[in-house]
């Protein structure tokens, strides 16, 4: 997959099936729309995916790396990435379309959802898309947005989910594993002292995470941010605590994961602990002993979970 960033400079110089939004989460609803791009590839249509931004505010359910492994996972060939700039968001949507979509991406084929809006005070939606489609050679598809029972599935409806630990759902709402990367740190090695050694590492800080707690997990390996896994994508189970450890006590809020029956060391290593079920929440100990009692029965439940 082909990376950019921007849409003023630069110009495609072959024709392409297009779709654009925010893609924030790529949950069920985006994923239906970049199918329908990548889809266009038997008609020699190469796919590209634009998302347009404003500036960051708060955190986000994929850091850029995640995303971009996603996008080509989903077998985008181009990632347009468009901060939302004076020279994008002041443009008129007619001029959008002429200019950028037709002109610079040459879209063939455009495949928006029903709420789409682009362009100036967002005035343009599937409406104006339509009007021109014919004049400028492409075909429009307006795709309705995907459901799970009687709620219309959005990034923010994701986002409901994970803040209260309903990992089931929020992965059923994207489609995939709600997953968290980073690199395999150094920790306290309190772990190996209980007889359990843990991966620890700490998301990138505009990373949202689950509530802090205990959860059922699975680890890939990677060979690096964004690439794909070291090991063949196998998946090891473990559990993971999020959060600050209170009975060792953390400055930082980390992710700490034991592997069942797994022995390898992973220092320096790229990992992705993927969230499948929350069991408790995180909470303090009178001593170490005690923790160790409780982590023993947080594997139970792990192991009991995934068999």
């Amino acid at each position: 997959m082909r990376y950019i960033e921007g849409l003023m400079d630069y110009t495609m110089d072959r024709d392409t099936a297009v779709t654009l939004g925010k893609f924030d989460g790529l949950h069920r609803g985006h994923r239906k729309l970049i199918g329908r791009v990548t889809a266009q590839r038997e008609k020699g249509l190469e796919s590209v995916v634009v998302t347009i931004w404003p500036d960051p505010k708060g955190k986000a359910l994929l850091t850029k790396g995640e995303k971009k492994e996603l996008l080509r996972s989903l077998g985008v060939d181009w990632w347009m990435d468009c901060p939302f700039l004076p020279q994008i968001s002041r443009m008129e949507p007619e001029d959008f379309v002429r200019r950028i979509l037709a002109g610079r991406l040459r879209a063939r084929y455009i495949a928006v959802g029903s709420d789409f809006r682009f362009g100036y005070q967002r005035k343009g939606d599937w409406r104006l898309l339509k009007e021109l489609q014919k004049e400028l050679g492409y075909e429009l598809e307006v795709v309705e947005k995907e459901r799970l029972g009687d709620r219309e599935i959005s990034s923010s409806y994701v986002k409901e989910a994970l803040e209260r630990g309903d990992m089931e759902l929020v992965n059923s709402l994207l489609g995939c594993p709600y997953t968290v990367q980073g690199e395999v740190l150094h920790g306290r090695r309190i772990g190996r002292t209980l007889g359990m050694p843990t991966t620890n590492l700490i998301p990138s800080v505009g990373k949202l995470l689950p509530p802090n707690g205990v959860y059922a997990t699975k680890t890939v390996l990677l060979k690096d941010a964004g690439q794909e896994s070291a090991d063949g994508g196998r998946a090891y189970c473990g559990i993971t605590n999020v959060g600050y450890k209170p009975t060792v006590g953390e400055y930082f809020r980390g992710v700490e994961t034991y592997l069942f029956d797994f022995d390898q060391d992973l220092y320096g290593q790229m990992i992705g602990v993927q969230f499948f079920a929350f069991e408790r929440p995180e909470q303090k100990f009178a001593d170490l002993e005690k923790l160790k009692e409780q982590m023993h029965r947080d594997i139970r439940f792990g192991k009991a979970y995934f068999s």
